[in-house]
């Protein structure tokens, strides 16, 4: 009886796959919201950091990668009869609602509207007149106090325990893992990029947001050497628009268009990403020659640092019986 105890203790005692200690978990929840699209999310732990990934109808993928310096404290320890270099947990599924609602406990919620209202401050496409830069996305002023938030995962197929504490109060959850839904993320050829842009994100976000006017299901992207150099078009049941950008350096950072390229895409999934754009300082705008879309958002974190949250895409196919005009855009106006 006492072996049994014994077991048991080391079992209890035995140091846990992954630990980590936020100063922020405030800034855990406003990285994690880029990519609340869908109700579970895909984890991977590594030496380097977390990376959470979800997906939508396989044509959408959202990942926030966690980079160990976002935390104070950061622990990986693999299993003693496995090499640490290599060696990585196999991925597990958790419920992402289930997650924010759990960093949000601590007082979020009287913040939330304040990102709606932040929306209202955008004034055109052409400058940040009201909104000040995206810099105090998540400084104290808009998030209030920050509490800790203690994360910690004892082993393949364990529960994801989360510890919340601020002014005394202190929260535990845990949260069941499961096996994951998906495997592979949606390929980005980075040896075949056909077009690479990087812009201020409040640009690119005013422009999804005045093309919503008509009530799109399409947006189509064109890049060009030649101007028009950067367009976005949108189309639904109420019309057509389009807003057009300069190669202005001071408007597109980079521009790097060799050849015209036109890709379309579901209007509905792009608006997606409209809670990374709106905090985001920079997106990179890049398309393969597949027509796979990656949307790169640069986010400024607490201490001067930055996080990216990365969006991928995969291009709209026209179906069968659609009419010619559709089908041209995807085929002949395609990449060669």
């Amino acid at each position: 009886m006492a072996s049994t105890n014994d077991n048991a203790d080391n079992a209890d005692n035995a140091a846990p796959l992954f630990s980590a200690v936020s100063g922020s978990a405030r800034q855990l929840f406003q990285l994690l919201r880029c990519i609340n699209f869908v109700s579970k999310t895909h984890v991977q732990i590594t030496k380097e950091g977390l990376r959470f990934t979800v997906e939508e109808s396989q044509v959408m993928q959202g990942i926030v990668f966690l980079d160990k310096a976002l935390f104070t404290a950061y622990m990986y320890s693999p299993p003693p009869h496995e090499d640490t270099e290599d060696f990585e947990p196999p991925p597990f599924q958790i419920s992402l609602s289930s997650l924010l609602e759990t960093l949000q406990i601590l007082g979020i919620n009287e913040n939330k509207d304040r990102w709606s209202n932040r929306d209202s401050n955008y004034n055109g496409i052409n400058g940040f007149s009201s909104r000040g830069g995206a810099s105090g996305a998540l400084d104290n002023r808009v998030l209030g106090m920050n509490g800790i938030c203690r994360l910690s995962y004892t082993a393949a197929g364990e529960t994801l325990c989360i510890i919340l504490e601020e002014t005394g109060v202190t929260t535990t959850c845990k949260l069941v893992t499961y096996e994951p839904d998906f495997q592979e993320e949606i390929p980005l050829q980075k040896d075949a990029i056909a077009q690479k842009i990087i812009m201020r994100a409040s640009w690119l976000h005013d422009a999804i947001n005045e093309l919503s006017s008509t009530s799109p299901t399409r947006l189509t992207i064109v890049a060009s050497p030649m101007a028009p150099y950067f367009t976005l078009s949108s189309s639904g049941p109420l019309g057509s628009a389009t807003v057009e950008f300069s190669k202005d350096p001071q408007l597109l950072e980079t521009f790097q268009v060799p050849r015209r390229t036109v890709n379309t895409y579901k209007y509905s999934l792009i608006k997606g990403a409209s809670r990374a754009m709106a905090i985001a300082s920079k997106v990179s705008i890049r398309s393969d020659e597949q027509g796979v879309l990656s949307l790169q958002f640069m986010i400024e974190v607490e201490g001067g640092g930055f996080s990216f949250v990365d969006f991928r895409f995969v291009p709209f196919i026209p179906e069968e019986g659609e009419d010619e005009e559709e089908s041209e855009v995807g085929e002949v106006e395609g990449f060669e």
